[in-house]
């Protein structure tokens, strides 16, 4: 079997990898890539290969830098199955047409002043038909239920714990009387996290392909989010102002809800109204609610003896615009968590440039920040920064809660790999920054891994 790294390959966003076999190709994941405007549209709408000559796709999980260029696969022509859990089928239904709603708006914005400076305007990647044909190429599968996307490969999904549905692929090939495996983590999740199920370890593959999105870091223990969204909330209030959380629809939004909730409950959040402004987010935690065979334990007991914390008293789902409009007067003190978690579309934007210039605010960020992203930027305090092409300054305080990262760290990575056992003949370390990569590469020669590559982005292997 060949794979070739068309996506994610030193980077964090754009996952795509094509293997290709006995005359068949299967995509494993077919993410939107994520960094300068113009680079990113170039390379999402130009696929380094004809999408009709692949047989099927093994999609991880259902967030947009791993299923977001589904769509544009299928206006290339792949009319193929889309492997993936229910959950992620579930959430790929909204979060497909939301991502072809925002591209189009985004377009339309940008081509008013395209056409005020006699430029030809742009196309948006894809349309809400697009996704309308995608969707119906989905299979829903089972945790733990081996099948044969074609002829000589074997997939199984293995629970991930990163979010809802998502999982680790294990790929069995080659031989039948002595067959070749392989673990492909998505986005490897961590354990003793709230809602979700821990990863489950998969055991004895030859071949790893895995994500180093923290390679080199360690995450603050998790009581650190309650400690510091209480103390947000304190100086919120007695600024009244505004806390303002950019956070991915799916996953992040749901663990905000969460501890918020918790705070609630313990009198330490008042009557602070949250606003989750987002209209993906709305429906994501309809998902949510609606899948608790994804649920550990503790959440489950959680449900019996509490309310529903994706329902918190003081929690108003926003989702028509006039009413998004309206929180740009609402008097602080106040939450609003809006998507993208990333601040590359959506109405995070629109808050952002209403907010970012007051010095009373707060811009919370809670989750990783790519490369020539705009939540970078504002990561790293630079100002100003750019909105719809206008330039907006940063006065805001900007502060950062890594302990909410629903990606494994380097040591429970490195824990995970320990207890799949010595067997890995070679890993290849993807969905990461170099910084990054290289001490998980190193990490994983150390622990027993007889060769270790970091793949470069067109770049092939024979296995």
């Amino acid at each position: 079997m060949k794979i070739t790294f068309h996506g994610a390959a030193r980077t964090t966003t754009g996952s795509m990898h094509l293997l290709s076999l006995n005359g068949h190709k299967v995509l494993l994941d077919c993410g939107l890539y994520q960094g300068r405007r113009k680079e990113a549209f170039e390379r999402n709408r130009n696929l380094p290969f004809n999408g009709a000559e692949i047989d099927a796709c093994v999609l991880s999980h259902a967030h947009i830098d791993h299923s977001g260029n589904l769509p544009n696969l299928v206006r290339s022509g792949f009319d193929g199955p889309v492997y993936s859990t229910g959950a992620t089928q579930d959430l790929c239904e909204i979060m497909l047409m939301d991502s072809a709603y925002l591209q189009v708006k985004d377009v339309e914005y940008v081509n008013k002043k395209r056409k005020k400076q006699g430029k030809n305007p742009f196309e948006p990647l894809y349309v809400a038909e697009d996704v309308q044909k995608t969707l119906k190429l989905f299979s829903a599968v089972p945790y733990e239920n081996p099948i044969e996307v074609v002829p000589g490969l074997k997939v199984t999904f293995h629970d991930a714990g990163h979010i809802l549905g998502a999982a680790t692929v294990e790929l069995e090939f080659g031989d039948g009387r002595d067959p070749q495996r392989m673990l492909y983590t998505g986005d490897l999740g961590r354990e003793n996290m709230p809602i979700l199920k821990d990863p489950v370890i998969v055991r004895g593959v030859q071949y790893l392909l895995t994500e180093s999105t923290y390679g080199d870091r360690l995450h603050p223990p998790e009581e650190d989010v309650r400690r510091r969204l209480e103390s947000l909330c304190h100086r919120i209030r007695e600024r009244q102002s505004r806390l303002l959380i950019p956070a991915f629809s799916v996953g992040r939004t749901q663990q905000l809800l969460y501890y918020l909730h918790e705070l609630y409950s313990e009198g330490h959040l008042g009557d602070i109204p949250v606003y989750v402004d987002s209209p993906l987010s709305t429906k994501a935690t309809r998902v949510y609610e609606n899948h608790n065979e994804c649920y550990d334990r503790d959440m489950l007991l959680y449900l019996r003896e509490n309310n529903n914390p994706f329902t918190l008293k003081s929690v108003r789902y926003v989702t028509e615009t006039a009413d998004s409009k309206a929180l740009n007067d609402a008097s602080g003190p106040v939450i609003i968590i809006s998507a993208s978690g990333m601040c590359e579309g959506g109405r995070i934007l629109h808050h952002l440039k209403n907010s970012a210039g007051n010095p009373e605010n707060i811009i919370l960020i809670v989750g990783y920040q790519a490369e020539h992203t705009l939540g970078r930027r504002i990561v790293h305090n630079e100002s100003p920064i750019k909105i719809f092409g206008e330039k907006y300054e940063l006065k805001a305080e900007v502060q950062s809660i890594q302990a909410l990262s629903a990606h494994a760290d380097k040591n429970e990575l490195l824990d995970y790999f320990r207890r799949m056992g010595p067997d890995v003949q070679c890993a290849f370390v993807v969905h990461g920054e170099p910084d990054q990569q290289e001490p998980l590469a190193s990490a994983l020669r150390a622990q027993g891994a007889k060769k270790v590559l970091i793949p470069e982005r067109g770049q092939s292997f024979e296995l």
